[in-house]
């Protein structure tokens, strides 16, 4: 007597192998390349709440006005694949209710361009392709990947430095859970501007070369833990302007307790965060596990076939 070999034993130990072999190489290979910065971004963001600016109309600081940050960022493609990092190009403009029916950013209050060159793994700062300004730190538009409960350094563009963040607590944002991360910056001389003197109560005559001061009391960030992206921040920054060589603010240029993201800017970051975040479960949990499970289960009946493979006579009978 010998065994014979049933084919569906062969298919299902086969098929048990390919997934096995197939979930190894989504969680191992598939999924970890998964997890890189986009280079076709194309978004906006933007900032609301009370506050007060100087008027230059005026020329005085006008309170309880509302103030919007509205930042749009745009992926440069082309640069990004020969560069192989990504590449943004990023606008922000500040408005006041005067400016805001505009729309012309070279009417606001505050216009500035920027063009930050990033490794698409790490999220680190890679100092090519014309970047604008040189910047340092590991969070900026977004976090790195698979964000984790310490503190993170975060490049603030007003204060031309790195400032850290904090994690704070776990919070969710429209159901949405999150990491949230906080930190501040005391007043700092960020640069001066040529100002009539008697405009910041200096003595002398004639123009004079005012210090701009810069403060935030409060920075927040909440952000989603498996893709880095920002759902949700709140800032309350101060700039001022001061004679030279005092230590008292003579004029505010801006300041506010809250400026927050719109409703609806948190709602598409909440939208974009769990879309992104399900296609990587996706790849490194979800398939794996279940693709695992199935593989094995298949090996295990290929297997059990084979041993339990009916007997035959050697020869035919006579």
């Amino acid at each position: 007597m010998r065994r014979s070999i049933s084919p569906l034993s062969l298919i299902l130990l086969g098929a048990g192998v390919f997934l096995l072999v197939l979930t190894q190489l989504l969680a191992w290979y598939v999924e970890p390349r998964a997890k890189r910065t986009p280079t076709d971004v194309n978004s906006t963001t933007v900032f609301e709440g009370q506050g007060s600016y100087f008027d230059t109309g005026s020329v005085s600081t006008v309170e309880d006005q509302t103030i919007t940050i509205t930042r749009r960022v745009l992926g440069d493609v082309a640069g990004s694949e020969r560069s192989g990092n990504a590449i943004w190009d990023v606008s922000t403009q500040i408005d006041t209710p005067k400016t805001l029916p505009l729309a012309d950013p070279r009417k606001s209050l505050q216009w500035t361009t920027e063009r930050w060159v990033t490794d698409r793994r790490t999220n680190l700062p890679v100092h090519c392709c014309e970047e604008k300004p040189g910047f340092e730190g590991e969070a900026y538009l977004k976090f790195p990947f698979d964000v984790e409960k310490r503190t993170y350094t975060w490049w603030d563009s007003t204060l031309g430095a790195a400032v850290p963040l904090e994690f704070e607590e776990v919070t969710r944002v429209d159901g949405h859970e999150g990491y949230r991360f906080v930190g501040t910056v005391e007043a700092t001389a960020t640069g001066t501007r040529m100002v009539p003197g008697v405009l910041v109560g200096s003595s002398k005559p004639g123009q004079v070369l005012a210090e701009e001061w810069y403060s935030n009391a409060r920075i927040e960030l909440t952000v989603d833990r498996r893709t880095g992206r920002i759902m949700n921040a709140l800032i309350a920054p101060t700039k001022t302007l001061r004679a030279p060589g005092s230590s008292k603010d003579a004029v505010t240029l801006l300041s506010s307790k809250r400026l927050e993201f719109t409703e609806a800017t948190r709602r598409e970051q909440v939208k974009l965060a769990s879309e992104d975040g399900s296609r990587l479960k996706l790849l490194g949990e979800t398939v794996p596990l279940g693709g695992g499970i199935a593989g094995g289960l298949l090996v295990a009946a290929g297997i059990a076939l084979l041993i339990r493979g009916r007997r035959r006579p050697e020869h035919s009978e006579g």
